[in-house]
């Protein structure tokens, strides 16, 4: 009897417990696991696929089962890199450090050789090219926005049929460039860049071979040009113009006066045509709409087209408003005019003072011999936009109240330091640095720190930097713009090269 009770107990709590335990278990947060799809979780592989995608949660936090690893270094041996010259002085220094040809550069300055190395993973073309970063000077402080952008880096888009490309550069690629962007533009021979205009105002200088300039102003005045490498254009913002590479083919270099400004956001006349109704592109151009049948399907961006007439004055067209007057020309030979020459290299400028119709536009094209440098200095109206012709060189970038940074350069690559952040830039290499600054500015401007000091009265200058009276009395009363030195960057004493 007391059998039968306890199995009939028995039975009835396990009908008791079955449908509760059947009860859906309690929903965890919506962003638990529990309730994330893992599409991978149990995949069918390919044949000869083995293993798991995943660890046991055995691998989570301490176990001490896990074997710990207690040999081996994360050192590398004296014998598996060099030191470039000047690696060992002191940091302060910052001499620059060759590392161009060295095996396995480091990033040790000072300290005997002593910091920390880099057994890796990493990129060693990248570091050798970037030792101021790599191995920084000791007076390097602080955070600093990137101030440097190669366009080797940048997406190279083509043209049709193999007529060209351009690559670009805005503060997608550099955030830091926020009042300036630019535009590096092939062009084959008798190519175009198809009619356009810009919401942004364009200046240009030009890198390599010929080109023909056409535009048209408000008033209906016409402007025909052939520039050269080492010339200048501006297009004035809205200002319809074309542009077509010469039997030479081109390269140019523009500069437009937004960081966000876009090659690809360019008001085109294929477009144009392309995405107003026909009928009334038809009665725009007082035509039957048959006229339209061959506009182009798409954008004509840069494309092949036929040989320019050698004479000019062929596409010279004006109508009853004539030409652009000369003092409001679109272009200005730049190429023609005379550098100023001083110790240790060249500069030529070009703003509204020689070329009116570029309001806010001042530039200035800059020869640096090997070592000597442009001088430390800072702008006072504008952020300054670089691009290196040729050479290789390095600035540090000085921004209150105690930030500094050091970046390399080499041609091909596009700078930016914002007003008015104190900078230098020193030849690095064994040939000619050519670089350009571009301001937003009528007027190109700089504040020579020696000129400031060397006016400043003495006794002010003693009192604050601790000069003795020969330093001060070496202190320059005139803008040098560039300084000479010596070719071995190794020097630090300059007494002999005084101005």
């Amino acid at each position: 009897m007391r059998s039968s009770i306890r199995f009939t107990a028995i039975f009835v709590a396990t009908k008791l417990i079955a449908p509760l335990s059947a009860l859906p278990t309690p929903q965890a947060g919506i962003d638990s696991p529990a309730n994330i799809d893992i599409p991978t979780a149990d995949p069918v592989g390919p044949p000869g696929a083995t293993g798991s995608l995943r660890g046991p949660s055995s691998l989570l936090g301490f176990n001490p089962a896990i074997p710990e690893a207690t040999s081996g270094t994360t050192d590398i041996s004296p014998d598996d890199f060099q030191l470039p010259p000047g690696s060992t002085e002191d940091s302060d220094l910052g001499i620059f450090l060759d590392m161009s040809t060295v095996k396995n550069p480091q990033p040790i300055r000072g300290g005997n050789g002593k910091i920390p190395t880099d057994p890796g993973p990493r990129n060693y073309n990248y570091d050798k090219i970037n030792s101021d970063l790599f191995a920084p000077p000791g007076t390097d402080s602080g955070d600093a926005p990137n101030a440097k952008w190669p366009l080797g880096l940048s997406h190279n888009r083509h043209g049709l049929q193999g007529a060209g490309w351009a690559r670009q550069q805005n503060v997608d690629e550099m955030p830091l460039a926020t009042a300036m962007a630019g535009v590096d533009m092939r062009l084959e021979a008798h190519a175009y860049r198809e009619l356009h205009w810009h919401k942004a105002n364009e200046w240009s200088l030009i890198l390599n071979g010929s080109v023909r300039l056409s535009a048209v102003n408000e008033a209906g005045q016409t402007f025909t040009d052939d520039l050269t490498a080492g010339d200048v254009w501006f297009f004035p913002a809205g200002i319809p113009h074309s542009i077509q590479a010469r039997d030479t083919g081109v390269e140019f270099l523009l500069v437009f006066d937004d960081g966000t400004f876009s090659e690809d956001n360019t008001f085109l006349v294929s477009e144009l045509f392309e995405r107003n109704p026909k009928s009334v592109l038809a009665k725009d151009i007082r035509a039957d709409v048959s006229a339209l049948d061959n506009i182009p399907d798409g954008q004509l961006y840069i494309f092949p087209g036929t040989p320019e007439p050698d004479d000019i004055q062929e596409q010279n067209i004006t109508g009853p408003a004539g030409a652009i007057p000369k003092e409001q020309s679109y272009s200005y030979h730049f190429s023609q005019q005379a550098p100023y020459e001083v110790p240790g290299g060249s500069i030529k400028i070009i703003d509204t003072e020689n070329f009116p119709i570029a309001s806010n536009f001042a530039a200035a094209l800059i020869t640096i011999e090997p070592g000597a440098m442009r001088e430390i200095h800072w702008h006072t109206k504008s952020d300054e936009w670089n691009y290196f012709l040729a050479g290789q060189a390095r600035l540090t970038v000085f921004i209150a109240p105690q930030n500094s940074r050091t970046f390399d350069f080499q041609a091909g690559d596009v700078g930016y330091i914002p007003v008015p952040d104190a900078h230098y830039l020193e030849n690095t290499g064994n040939e000619t640095v050519v670089y350009l600054e571009v301001l937003q500015a009528p007027i190109y401007n700089d504040i020579s720190v020696g000129q400031w000091l060397g006016l400043t009265p003495p006794q002010v200058v003693k009192d604050h930097l601790g000069f003795s009276d020969d330093t001060v009395s070496r202190l320059p009363k005139t803008k040098p713009f560039i300084l000479p030195g010596n070719k071995n960057l190794l020097t630090t004493n300059f007494t002999e090269e005084s101005l």
